[in-house]
């Protein structure tokens, strides 16, 4: 007799060939998120961060940065605001701030440990100040003796020139216009003033500081920095002239970057790691770098100090991250910063590897460049309130 199987049953073996691919799947995941060491992260709270800050959003706003937060459990909400919004705002909701300047940062910790408030200041990175210009404008300039290339390795033609910061005012002191520096033997036509622009002065760090560097470079015999409210209200009618401003200070790089910014604004200031990464993507998209737009580097130069101050424990949670973790110091590099060591000093030649990898130029900075100071807080307020017309900040008592 023989024995038949019911229809419609399932063997072992058709149950093993159902279920198998699919166990190996999760085990594969499993696999995965142990290596990456995210296993426990389904299972575990994210800690929102509630943190303050300007320019220096962006890093915070990189996917890749947020996924490597994730990874320790943290998610970071952002409040946009200008750095001295920063500095002058209540702070009780906010877990860290990371103003872009020093004067901005140390106002902040001054006030908290003068009321006795939590306050840990971490510094991951810099990045100078500069004028990102296009070739035409940049050799203009050499043309008449006020800009030189400086010397990197691949950059032919030059994409980094360094500028003589007293020659560039004088012209613009003078009302000279770019046709008047024979623009048009570079194949353009500009009748208007030689201009920086710069965002608006009230409400970013970028040009607060391009203000100082202006500041310090037309000062004639005075003292490098105001010491008085009467000598900084006077240092800032003296530069007025000197100074264009009115853009958002999102607008102005995105301006510069784009079809129409040759048109609009032909120099305007910026931060180093903004066109580095730009240069970065542009080559990885096109295979080429974008060799129509350049920098100046000023011959005053002054290197911004953005500071993440931490308010409470989850903010230091945060800070120490910044400080050590190394996939997050990577990719401040990949952003084209500059990263410190714990001496506070620039971290070896991480940016410049990361560039030559890429084949992008590495920008040789000259050793003999001034190295601008900027006034203390007092006094800037009083520079930034005259120049833009702003009302003067209201300081806590006791302000340095």
């Amino acid at each position: 007799m023989t024995v038949r199987r019911p229809s419609g049953s399932w063997s072992r073996r058709d149950l093993l060939m159902f279920f198998l691919p699919g166990l190996a799947a999760v085990l594969t995941g499993i696999a995965t998120l142990a290596v990456s060491g995210n296993l426990l992260l389904p299972f575990e709270r994210v800690v929102v961060l509630e943190g303050k800050m300007a320019s220096k959003r962006d890093f915070f706003e990189d996917e890749e940065v947020r996924r490597i937060l994730l990874k320790h459990r943290i998610e970071v909400h952002i409040t946009s605001s200008g750095s001295r919004e920063v500095a002058l705002r209540d702070l009780a909701d906010y877990d860290f701030v990371f103003p872009s300047g020093q004067p901005a940062g140390d106002l902040i910790t001054g006030m908290r440990a003068r009321d006795g408030l939590y306050a840990k200041v971490h510094r991951p990175f810099v990045s100078p100040i500069v004028l990102a210009t296009y070739r035409e404008y940049a050799e203009t300039l050499r043309g008449a003796g006020i800009a030189a290339p400086l010397p990197a390795e691949g950059s032919d033609p030059p994409l980094y020139y360094s500028l003589d910061m007293k020659k560039f005012l004088t012209e613009i002191h003078e009302g000279r216009r770019w046709n008047e520096l024979r623009i048009q033997r570079h194949g353009i036509s500009n009748a208007n003033r030689i201009v920086t622009q710069s965002p608006d002065v009230c409400g970013s760090n970028s040009a607060g500081t391009y203000l100082a560097l202006v500041s310090f470079t037309w000062r004639g015999k005075g003292p490098d920095v105001p010491s008085t409210v009467q000598e900084a209200r006077s240092r800032a009618q003296s530069v007025q002239h000197l100074m264009e401003q009115g853009l958002p200070a999102a607008d102005v790089f995105k301006t510069y970057v784009s079809p129409e910014g040759k048109g609009i604004a032909p120099v305007v200031v910026a931060y180093e790691h903004q066109y580095l990464t730009y240069q970065v993507r542009h080559r990885a998209e096109k295979d080429r770098l974008d060799t129509e737009r350049v920098l100046l580097y000023p011959s005053s130069q002054f290197v911004t100090q953005p500071q993440l101050i931490a308010l409470n424990g989850k903010g230091e949670r945060l800070g120490e991250l910044m400080d050590t973790d190394p996939e997050l110091r990577r990719r401040a590099t990949e952003l084209g910063f500059r990263i410190l060591d714990p001496a506070g000093e620039v971290a070896g030649d991480r940016l410049s590897r990361f560039l030559t990898e890429r084949s992008i130029p590495v920008p040789a900075l000259r050793r003999d460049n001034t190295r601008a100071p900027v006034p203390r807080i007092r006094y800037l307020e009083e520079m930034i309130s005259v120049v833009g017309g702003c009302p003067p900040a209201e300081l806590p008592e006791g302000a340095p």
